[in-house]
């Protein structure tokens, strides 16, 4: 006897400024085991401290070879991702892998409830997401941080990880 299908939907009215972000990290040489690794562990305690507009933080597995990990979350809001994403941990795990990418790259794909997209690759060697369709363009000057790629207007109120000069030295 078949078993019936089970089909349900969501009411996301009471999120009308939700943001869906998924992250990844590749492995670009095998000293990027290493990397990876070290970056579990520091993942997990920050997702365990409950940052304030994170809803819900889920692990995925991209690939096996090369290794390819990462996650998705869902922020309450665009303002809740930025002030993590400037705040520590976050921030010096930014200024560390811009410094070093440890045998990695890394890559974020940002989507809006109200609307629009963003994205930044990080040393991804092979094209993906929206690298694989989407005109590729330099992440500097109007494309430097999530904020201006969003087309958000004012300024943070926390300065960024890190600056397009120091990043250019």
């Amino acid at each position: 006897m078949p078993v019936p299908l089970l089909r349900r939907t969501v009411d996301l009215s009471g999120f009308p400024d939700l943001v869906v972000i998924y992250l990844g990290m590749r492995v670009n040489r095998w000293t990027g085991l290493k990397t990876l690794f070290g970056f579990g562990p520091q993942i997990a305690e920050s997702v365990e401290a409950q940052p304030e507009g994170l809803l819900l933080h889920e692990s995925l597995l991209w690939s096996l070879m090369p290794p390819h990990v990462g996650m998705r979350q869902y922020w309450r809001d665009f303002d809740a991702l930025e002030r993590w994403a400037r705040s520590d941990p976050h921030r010096q795990w930014w200024q560390q892998f811009l410094q070093d990418t440890g045998g990695t790259g890394f890559w974020h794909e940002a989507y809006f409830m109200r609307g629009g997209m963003e994205a930044v690759y990080n040393d991804i060697l092979q094209d993906i997401g929206f690298l694989r369709f989407a005109p590729i363009q330099p992440a500097k000057g109007v494309r430097f941080t999530a904020r201006s790629r969003a087309g958000r207007t004012g300024e943070s109120t926390l300065p960024s990880a890190v600056t397009e000069e120091e990043l250019d030295r």
